[in-house]
């Protein structure tokens, strides 16, 4: 057998470079589906209840029908960041509206046992230095993560006009009033002058469409709306006491997965874990906050200096040091210090590419050969080894996932691609074998690829009746990822066609929410009725965007997942759904210049 020179495991042995990509190609090929994402079905009709909200209970109110200066369309982190922005500025009119009970976006939502934050607290948890606060984790837990969210809004006021269990429905452009008229599910149609939304992309849950799903008679939940008055136990951590006489079944091995296995390993007599496709599972080394280190380290300006290193560590930029140390910097510096060994004559973009490649392999032998230190059956090992390149579907990183298969109650049920066959009254089916179970947890995530459109719930109507899906039928067009043409005073906050920085996607919303505040705190003080990007800086904005390497994420010879459309071609659209051609880093400086010329290049003030 013919070796390629270059890569090692972790042994020191050489990679055999052709044979992982045939492993990787064989394994790709076993999950390909002509059905894409409308694998998953929407939960409408009998599956409607998995959307119901098990941990607030909705207060009957008055439908508004007044005005206020900003709305802002979803309550997560890109409305907190941008309210509190606006806040500060001194424009105190801002109504948040959210669907869910409270302020926290995905974490009002994602309340499972073990759910915690996959990049660490210091750059991931927003304003932590105007609120004061110390984050008691490297990477924070949800309840800690909630309850920060709860922090900003009382330390910005952005409770004192707030809507929740309230979805917009429309949204629609009063050109002869230079305003917004919002329309909800709950009868409002107030007015604003300005209007942004922060709808996230993982807010709408999503179930796969197996057969059967309806004829189940046990119990069953989405991990979005976790129920613990039948599992016992809390989201602080408390022991799932009610488990342990149920067999339960979780269908789904992502980021979610991960992190509350462990959890229902220990509490349940039997747990199945039905896999199609196993996720690359890193170290987390999670360790709690040394308040002495934290005292010496938040100088006035630390998260800023935290945000912009771990930006530019893990995208390519320049950085003396690596402040955060997390599995998505290691990830970086392995790259880079491959790339930089190179001779100066190989600096070309193959060989480039290649050290790209080598330093993946070497990283996915290192993750699949852990598997091998840690679980001790042999077969469930194999099961879960990940075989693809490593940014193909989402990197996960925990320190007690691969040790819940030593359970004796625990067993890993690996499809091999292919998934659950179907369920029945009593049991999940895969390769012909019943599994009886009393309890089905659906691990299977968030509407990804689905248009903008359908997840917010609503279409914008804009100028002389143009929707929002007219004037991105071909793809989203913007400026910034802020400002679309066509649809005055308002904005988006949110990655594409801006940094596209997805390994940290608060720093993303932080800077939109402080352009946003700076747009229209200088608009209100200079009698500025309208606000709008122009069609030709909006034209040479996506032209620029088309500049650069394209999509990163989820490549077509990847495993199928919600990074590359489930394996399917997205279309020309998605050619648009990238970042600045230079980078993260570059977009940041390039945005913060902008917006503090004051000239607001690009955009119409009138």
């Amino acid at each position: 057998m013919k070796v390629t020179a270059g890569p090692t495991a972790p042994d020191g042995t050489p990679i055999d470079k052709e044979a992982l990509r045939r492993k990787y190609l064989e394994e790709r090929d076993k999950r390909l589906r002509a059905d894409g994402n409308d694998q998953y079905v929407r939960l409408t009709g009998q599956l409607a209840h998995y959307l119901d909200d098990p941990y607030t209970p909705v207060t009957e109110r008055a439908p508004k029908t007044d005005h206020v200066t900003v709305a802002f369309i979803g309550g997560g982190f890109a409305g907190l960041v941008t309210g509190a922005r606006l806040k500060e500025a001194g424009v105190d009119d801002v109504r948040i509206l959210d669907k869910a009970g409270d302020f926290g976006g995905t974490w009002y939502w994602n309340r499972y046992p073990g759910a915690q934050c996959d990049t660490a607290s210091f750059v991931y948890m927003p304003l932590l230095e105007e609120t004061g606060y110390m984050p008691s984790e490297k990477y924070a837990h949800a309840p800690e993560i909630l309850e920060h969210c709860r922090r900003i809004g009382r330390h910005f006021g952005l409770y004192d006009n707030a809507l929740f269990h309230t979805e917009v429905v429309d949204l629609e452009w009063d050109g002869s009033a230079s305003r917004w008229i919002v329309r909800t599910n709950r009868g409002d149609a107030f007015t604003a002058q300005f209007v942004a939304m922060g709808t996230g992309p993982l807010h709408v849950p999503k179930l796969p469409g197996i057969p059967g799903i309806e004829s189940f008679a046990g119990h069953s939940f989405h991990t979005s709306r976790w129920d613990y008055a039948y599992t016992g136990g809390d989201a602080s951590g408390a022991p799932m006491d009610r488990l342990a006489d149920k067999r339960v079944a979780i269908i789904g091995t992502g980021a979610t997965s991960v992190q509350c296995v462990p959890h229902l390993a220990r509490a349940c007599k039997e747990l199945y874990v039905f896999q199609r496709t196993p996720s690359s599972v890193d170290v987390r080394n999670n360790a709690p906050t040394d308040p002495e280190w934290f005292a010496q380290m938040a100088t006035p300006g630390w998260q800023q200096r935290w945000l912009d290193n771990f930006t530019a560590n893990q995208t390519g930029g320049h950085a003396d040091e690596d402040l955060v140390m997390d599995g998505w910097t290691d990830l970086s510096r392995r790259i880079r210090s491959k790339i930089m060994a190179l001779p100066r004559e190989d600096l070309t973009p193959e060989k480039m590419m290649a050290a790209f490649e080598d330093s993946d392999f070497e990283k996915m032998e290192e993750i699949r050969s852990r598997i091998d230190s840690v679980v001790e059956d042999p077969e469930t090992a194999r099961g879960l080894k990940a075989w693809y390149r490593q940014l193909c579907k989402r990197p996960c990183f925990h320190d007690e996932y691969l040790d819940a298969y030593n359970e004796p109650g625990t067993h890993l049920v690996h499809t091999d691609g292919r998934g659950v066959e179907r369920i029945t009254a009593t049991a999940v089916v895969a390769a012909g074998k019943e599994y009886e179970v009393d309890c089905i947890i659906y691990a299977s995530g968030f509407e990804v690829g689905t248009e903008y459109t359908r997840r917010a719930g609503y279409d914008l109507t804009g100028r002389d009746g143009r929707k929002l899906s007219e004037h991105w039928a071909e793809g989203m067009r913007t400026k910034h990822g802020i400002h679309v043409h066509g649809f005055p005073n308002a904005f988006l906050v949110q990655p594409t066609q801006g940094a596209n920085l997805i390994s940290n996607v608060p720093h993303n919303l932080t800077e939109s929410g402080r352009t946003i505040a700076t747009i229209i705190k200088h608009a209100l003080d200079n009698d500025v009725a309208e606000v709008e990007v122009t069609p030709e800086a909006e034209e040479e904005w996506v032209q620029l965007l088309l500049t650069g390497a394209g999509r990163m994420l989820g490549a077509p010879d990847c495993t199928p997942g919600y990074y590359n459309n489930e394996g399917r071609d997205p279309g020309p659209a998605a050619r648009l759904n990238v970042g600045h051609p230079q980078g993260a880093t570059a977009y940041f400086r390039y945005l913060d210049e902008w917006r503090s010329s004051g000239a607001f290049e690009g955009l119409e003030l009138r």
